[in-house]
Formats: structure tokens, C-alpha cells, sequence
């Protein structure tokens, strides 16, 4: 037995979270979470001042991106792909940007964009988590695939528009993509009850992106520390 076989055994095995219950709660919260990305991504094309085919497509690649690279990644089935319900999502909440009033959006000062994408981030992180540990992935990676679902439809949707991507700003994003995850996953080895830990991570990543917003709070920047220094 070669030493990568006994490093297997050794390690425990990664438990899977019930999959029918999983999967109970992506039918029952994916329409919503979907809806708000999907908003963040119609409302940048809103204020971009954009054709609705070009709302309506922003509203797609932001709602479905971050679950799409995940479920490559994991290998399960695309998840849009076999729900007929997902493009209508994206397309309604496109329509329900279209037909609003143009004042809204347009001001540079809200951050009605900002606040849609901190709510679907802490949804999606939590959801993408929770599927992967449904699926057989282990902990870590599970709450990496959080963090992807969460995160990679907005980015999507910024390098589209030529604008800097949300990850590129300094103002906390992934960082609270990864405390919901890493919250979700920990739970789940620490056999924390799923409707307790779940809606927690959930909270936890809105608040601390909430956070982010209203206060500009962010991460050092590499070489910061140093130049005040010299």
C-alpha cells in the first residue's frame, strides 16, 4: 500500500448532508436568490442605460453564473439548464426593471445594485456550500464551491460591462462570501443542526457585505504597511 493510500484511510471520510433535504431547499430558495442576482445584473444594465435584450441577458449570466462554474466544477448537472422556471426568473426580474421608473437607477449614489448582490451572496454562498457537501465534496472544498456561487456571477456580470470587477475593489466581497461558507461547512462538521446554521451563514455573509457598503470597510492592500514605513 503506497503512503497517498494510507493518508486516505487516515483521513475521515467527508459525510454527505441528506441530499433529498438539500435539494428540498434549492427548489424552495433558488427562485428567490436568482431573482436578486438576477435584479443586481438587470439594475447595472438600467444604469448603463442599456436595450432590454442587453438587461435581460446581464439579468441571466449575473443570476446563473456562479451555480453554472460550480456544478461544472463538481461535476453535477447544470442546474438552469434542466429548470424551466430559471430564464423566466431572469427575464421577470429584467421586466420589473424595464417598467420602473428610470430615476431609480440611475444615480450613481445608490446602491440599490450593491445591496440586491450582498443579499444573493449570502444566499448563494450558502446554497452552493450546502449542495456540494450534498454531493460528496469534503468541507473545504465544499465552502470553496460557496464562495464561487456566490461570487462569480457578479464578476461575470462587471468584466461584460468593462467596468472593474467587484473583486478588484478594496471594500470586503469575497471575504463575506467565505464567512458564510466556511460557517455552513463548519456547521455541517460539527453537526449543527442545517435550519440553524444555514440561515446564520446566510446573515452572517449579508451583514458583513452590509458592512462593507456602509462603511467602505475593507482588507489591507499588499505593500501598504510597508510604503507608510519608508
Amino acid at each position: 500500500m503506497s503512503p497517498i493510500d494510507v493518508l486516505a484511510l487516515s483521513l475521515p471520510a467527508a459525510t454527505r448532508l441528506p441530499a433529498s433535504d438539500v435539494f428540498a431547499l434549492i427548489a424552495a430558495l433558488d427562485p428567490a436568490g436568482i431573482a436578486i442576482t438576477a435584479l443586481s445584473g438587470a439594475l447595472l444594465a438600467a444604469r448603463m442605460r442599456q436595450t432590454f435584450v442587453t438587461m435581460a441577458f446581464f439579468a441571466l449570466v449575473t443570476g446563473v453564473g456562479g451555480g453554472t462554474v460550480r456544478d461544472l466544477l463538481i461535476g453535477a448537472p447544470v442546474f438552469w439548464v434542466h429548470n424551466a422556471w430559471t430564464a423566466p426568473v431572469c427575464l421577470g426580474a429584467a421586466l420589473l426593471v424595464w417598467f420602473s421608473p428610470a430615476r431609480w437607477w440611475q444615480s450613481e449614489s445608490t446602491r440599490v445594485i450593491e445591496w440586491a448582490d450582498a443579499a444573493g451572496l449570502g444566499a448563494y454562498a450558502v446554497l452552493g456550500t450546502a449542495k456540494a457537501l450534498a454531493l460528496g465534496v469534503a468541507p473545504v472544498p465544499a465552502a470553496m464551491m460557496g464562495v464561487i456561487t456566490g461570487c462569480v456571477g457578479g464578476v461575470i456580470r462587471d468584466v461584460i460591462a468593462g467596468r472593474p470587477s467587484i473583486i478588484m475593489r478594496p471594500e470586503l466581497y469575497v471575504t463575506p462570501a467565505a464567512l458564510t461558507s466556511a460557517l455552513c461547512a463548519g456547521g455541517h462538521m460539527a453537526g449543527v443542526d442545517k435550519m440553524i446554521i444555514w440561515p446564520l451563514a446566510a446573515l452572517a455573509g449579508f451583514g458583513l457585505r452590509g458592512a462593507a457598503i456602509k462603511w467602505q470597510l475593507a482588507l489591507p492592500a499588499y505593500g501598504r504597511t510597508q510604503d507608510k514605513g519608508e
